[in-house]
């Protein structure tokens, strides 16, 4: 539902990070970038239909959207519980966002008869290792972010690895080992130095996309080392430059991987009878 790194939006450009993942028929969502409440409508998912949501870390477009995406929900219906599932700090921001909106949410308790919205959500902050039944947490490294987390879904004999954030980082090639999809987050570095010539802060935040994060030769050797089914690209970096598009990440990530490879886009549905055992 989102696919760009970084909480910019720019015009006919893509969403910050926001991923669902349709398990046994149930909705479960993965970061909630700006967008992520109009890319489940449009993906046919009633809002009213949330269960569950993960939050990878705290960075700003993997969260921003959580408070208003269950305050939307609620408005069009919601009135079962919903589990978020977030490193620590998550209670806080949750918390912040109902504090923010006392008034309306009193209102319209009040008004129009709703359940109280904050007794629906229960949030549950997580660390390394199981996080839930069928999910595992594995801390990556995402300097200065230390609570950054891949997550692993297991559900009825498939396995889908999400990278979250991370620089190139060993350990998550055990971690997805044997993954039939591979979510990554991929960066090229031509496109970081254009993209640090046109921004105020550009050798600073050069020296952070550096340290932080991966290009797409390094998600594809995780894939190649990890033997998964198929590598999507995810998060990517960067999303909205015209003079960069699918082929150079394609490009770039075929230097290490040889299998079966998705860059992702806004909208992108990967269907389970579509992806080789």
């Amino acid at each position: 539902m989102g696919t760009k790194g970084g909480p910019a939006i720019r015009p006919g450009g893509p969403n910050p990070t926001a991923t669902l993942l349709e398990l046994g028929g149930r909705p479960v969502v993965v970061d909630c970038g700006l967008g992520v409440s109009r890319g489940l409508v449009e993906a046919g998912v009633p809002l009213s239909s949330l269960e569950t949501i993960f939050i990878t870390h705290l960075h700003s477009d993997h969260v921003l959207e959580l408070g208003p995406l269950l305050h939307t929900a609620w408005t069009v219906g919601l009135k079962t519980p919903v589990s978020v599932y977030g490193p620590p700090g998550i209670a806080a921001v949750w918390d912040g966002f109902c504090a923010s909106l006392a008034y309306d949410i009193g209102l319209r308790i009040e008004d129009e008869g709703r359940p109280d919205l904050r007794g629906l959500v229960t949030v549950r902050e997580y660390g390394e290792g199981e996080v839930a039944s069928g999910v595992a947490a594995l801390r990556v490294h995402h300097p200065p972010v230390t609570e950054c987390f891949a997550l692993r879904f297991e559900h009825e004999g498939w396995r889908v690895t999400l990278s979250s954030d991370t620089a190139f980082f060993p350990p998550l090639i055990d971690f997805a080992r044997g993954s039939d999809i591979l979510v990554h987050e991929a960066m090229l570095m031509e496109g970081v130095d254009r993209l640090v010539a046109r921004v105020g802060n550009g050798a600073r935040l050069r020296e952070h996309l550096v340290a932080s994060h991966s290009t797409a030769q390094e998600a594809g050797r995780i894939a190649r080392e990890a033997g998964v089914g198929r590598l999507v690209l995810n998060h990517l970096i960067p999303a909205d430059d015209p003079e960069f598009g699918p082929e150079d990440f394609e490009r770039a990530a075929r230097e290490e991987w040889s299998g079966p490879l998705t860059i992702g886009s806004d909208g992108l549905e990967i269907l389970r009878e579509k992806v080789p055992a």
